[in-house]
């Protein structure tokens, strides 16, 4: 029966192309109806008109019909998984994220480097799980300052995810709090008392500069306090406080870690002063009082600068005279080495001269 009401709709399609009368447009609109209820020819309804039954390329047709119902089923699915990987991405506040891996694996490897010959492959696991806990702990601070500045963020930042409308505060909540207890639970399993203090200590902090009725981001001073202790400090002493509890080593301060240590924490005072330069807008209106609605975004980003100039011009200062006052020391100030001290600062003279004019 299938085949002979497609024959008879190619005979109608071949009568009209010849201009016979007796095609009846009425009998053909019948035939198409019945065309419908076909379950043999998984062809598409576009495809059943006369012009494509005079040809019809079979094969592709359903090949293309196949390609298209899988695919629709497939491709909605994986996008919505890569949407969700960007928002979650994004929601983790990507350079607070870097800022975390990169100080501590620097620190972890600077220890290893002292000591390769403590070095073992089960360290490497108790070293991934530090990471776990300080990458949880950095996504459950970011996530619950956007929980509770959405209003905010509208106006000073209106890409972030909630923001945006991307996820629901809802959603949110799930995220930080499963950051929390990964966090926590592998600093229970994988620390001892003393790192497992410092980072509920460091947790603290976070919450109580974002939440109420604390909200200590509220009050400059305390606000750019707890970010550059936590992102100076804490996360310096506690990684090499770690990786060298790991190695069975007790705690003790070494030259180069004091070093990093102390530009970090300078580093992490300008950053807590120029973080809300771009937030004037939406501070001023929830009366949010910081360094920038004080002082203005010009001077506020001069007094940042000159601070990290200070910086670096003191780390240079101490990487290169350090050393040589050491070496001073360490020789009993004897003449030769008090001669040798007295010349290389004329070498330096010679340096200023010779980088000047590249500067």
């Amino acid at each position: 029966m299938a085949m002979a009401s497609c024959l008879l709709r190619t005979v109608a399609a071949a009568a009209a192309a010849d201009g016979s009368q007796s095609f009846n447009p009425t009998s053909y609109r019948k035939r198409k109806i019945a065309v419908k209820t076909l379950k043999s020819f998984q062809i598409p309804l576009p495809y059943c008109s006369p012009p494509h039954l005079l040809n019809p390329p079979l094969p592709e047709v359903r090949n293309q019909a196949m390609a298209k119902e899988n695919g629709g089923s497939e491709e909605p699915k994986s996008q919505e998984i890569w949407d969700f990987a960007r928002v979650l991405w994004t929601f983790l506040r990507p350079h607070t994220f870097y800022g975390t891996l990169v100080a501590s694996c620097s620190l972890a490897v600077r220890v290893w480097t002292e000591n390769p010959n403590l070095m073992k492959w089960s360290i490497l696991t108790r070293a991934f799980c530090g990471l776990v806990e300080l990458l949880c702990g950095n996504s459950y601070i970011v996530g619950i300052n956007q929980i509770y500045d959405v209003e905010i963020d509208k106006v000073n930042k209106p890409f972030l995810p909630i923001a945006a409308g991307r996820i629901t505060r809802k959603q949110a909540w799930v995220l930080t709090t499963s950051f929390l207890v990964i966090g926590l639970s592998t600093a229970t399993f994988n620390s001892g008392p003393f790192l497992s203090s410092l980072y509920c200590f460091a947790l603290l902090l976070g919450t109580l500069y974002t939440v109420p009725p604390f909200r200590l981001k509220r009050f400059p001073i305390a606000a750019f306090l707890c970010i550059a202790l936590v992102r100076g400090f804490l996360v310096n002493f506690g990684v090499y406080y770690a990786s060298r509890s790991v190695l069975g080593l007790p705690f003790q301060w070494s030259p180069p870690v004091i070093f990093i240590t102390t530009f970090v924490t300078f580093f992490g005072l300008v950053i807590a002063l120029t973080k809300d330069l771009s937030d004037i807008e939406g501070d001023r209106r929830y009366k949010i009082i910081t360094f920038a609605t004080k002082l203005g975004v010009r001077r506020l980003a001069f007094f940042g600068s000159g601070i990290l100039l200070l910086n670096y011009v003191a780390a240079i200062l101490a990487a290169i005279y350090m050393p040589q006052t050491i070496a001073l020391d360490q020789a009993k100030y004897t003449k030769e080495a008090a001669s040798s001290f007295y010349m290389f600062l004329w070498k330096l003279f010679y340096a200023e001269y010779l980088v000047f004019p590249f500067v």
